[in-house]
């Protein structure tokens, strides 16, 4: 019995999540965190600041704050934020002024935080990084400070939303798994580079499990250590957040975690078929993400791999006697021919891609910044089209 008390004792020890997990499913009514709050406050600045709406500017701010901003001929500009919010009394309520909004980061100490938030303005080619100091005041987070600094930008606001998985294993296994890091980077920098904005959605939401990532390869190591990117990627976003007519693309990627957790969620998939259907949008996915695909069905029914030319990773390449594959619960190349996909592949260490229509699929990493830049020339083909 006391052998037992002290197994218990240790496995609460050693996994704090856990049991704070099991405690938030005991109790259904938990406070919301000081994170999502502050985000809220962020986000009552951006939407009032995007669409003339002052009373939302108001809550964001608390009522002495000041905005240290840039005027020419002034190293610092100091405007209250009753004068900051007076700006935006003047137009039309409701109506888009023109900037988009996006929270980089949120650092939380006690009850101060810093927060960062990116503001495009693409009409006037200018993106705005906005920095914020916040307090806890009267158990309410408001911005007590804000800087802000500009400069040119190509950004025009356009939004791809990668799909990542949840899963940190194998199946029941141990055996940890992850979404590729070089499949990530190599697809997000070929985005960013083109002036789009990169959101991440999982099954579950937050912090994901990584990996293949190599600090030796210059690309993964600037965006290892860029830290509004890993804020995103320890971030990402439940599928109950996602709009899905804000985005001209879905992403799946690879890595072995990719296998689980992604093809069978309705949500997800729903979320891609709407951007697909509704909104003329591109599905893409590479590696073990094409496995993300495997499910999706058409309005009529029928599987969206149907007569289409389909790559991924096959099981040709898949070390059949390993433990981990015999978790995997469908195979990528026998489904998505049973489905009645024409798929194909390539050398195993060389990039292969397939175009089928607005389906853009790669075998393999090599292949990410190929599958991102056909996607890019389609968007741009199409953005030519209904000009």
């Amino acid at each position: 019995m006391r052998n037992a008390v002290y197994q218990f004792i240790l496995l609460l020890l050693l996994t704090p999540l856990s049991f704070s997990l099991l405690a938030a499913t005991a109790n259904s009514k938990q406070p919301i965190s000081n994170h999502d709050q502050i985000r809220q406050t962020l986000n009552d600045y951006i939407q009032g600041t995007s669409y003339n709406r002052p009373q939302q500017i108001e809550k964001a701010f608390y009522k002495d704050s000041n905005l240290l901003l840039q005027k020419k001929g002034q190293d610092v500009w100091r405007v209250s934020a009753k004068e900051y919010i007076s700006w935006f009394a003047s137009g039309q309520a409701g109506r888009f002024t023109g900037r988009i909004g996006e929270i980089l980061t949120i650092d939380v100490a006690g009850d101060i935080a810093s927060a960062k938030v990116e503001i495009l303005i693409p009409g006037r080619k200018l993106r705005y990084t906005d920095l914020f100091l916040l307090r806890k005041l009267s158990d309410k987070w408001q911005i007590i400070s804000k800087t802000a600094a500009a400069q040119e930008s190509i950004h025009h606001g356009k939004r791809i939303l990668f799909i990542v998985s949840s899963a940190h294993y194998h199946g029941v296994l141990k055996k940890p798994a992850g979404a590729s890091f070089s499949e990530i980077v190599n697809a997000y920098h070929q985005f960013k580079q083109a002036g789009y904005t990169v959101d991440f959605v999982s099954p579950d939401g937050g912090a994901i499990a990584l990996s293949y990532i190599n600090t030796s390869n210059a690309l993964q190591k600037k965006y290892l250590y860029d830290r509004d990117f890993m804020y995103a990627i320890k971030h990402t976003k439940t599928p109950t957040q996602v709009i899905a007519k804000n985005y001209k693309a879905v992403h799946y990627i690879g890595g072995g975690s990719a296998m689980y957790g992604v093809a069978s969620n309705k949500a997800i998939g729903n979320i891609s078929m709407e951007i697909y259907e509704k909104h003329n949008g591109i599905i893409s996915a590479v590696c073990h993400g094409t496995a993300g695909i495997v499910h999706l069905k058409t309005r009529d029914g029928q599987y969206l791999v149907k007569d289409k030319r389909i790559t991924g990773y096959p099981e040709d390449y898949e070390n059949k006697s390993s433990a981990h594959f015999k978790q995997f619960p469908f195979l990528i190349r026998a489904t998505i021919e049973q489905r009645q996909g024409s798929f194909s592949f390539g050398q195993r260490n060389q990039a292969y891609v397939q175009v089928d229509g607005r389906i853009i699929t790669g075998q393999n990493y090599l292949s990410s910044a190929p599958v991102a830049q056909k996607i890019i020339e389609m968007l741009y083909q199409k953005s030519l089209e209904l000009q």
